[in-house]
């Protein structure tokens, strides 16, 4: 359930920007969060250096 505690905030912000007719807020948010879940998706991940010595 916690995983969704971010999805469910931002449906809520873009929900609440809807119903107070600002629209283009709601569009931006939703393109923001959008670009950032795309972003955490295909970032590159930090390279592990293993030289094979155990340690």
């Amino acid at each position: 359930m916690k995983a969704f505690v971010p999805w469910l905030t931002v449906l809520a912000i873009i929900i609440a920007l809807n119903a107070l007719r600002l629209r283009p807020f709601a569009t931006a948010v939703a393109i923001g969060w959008l670009a950032y879940c795309v972003w955490s998706w295909v970032r590159p991940t930090r390279a592990r250096h293993d030289d094979g010595r155990a340690g």
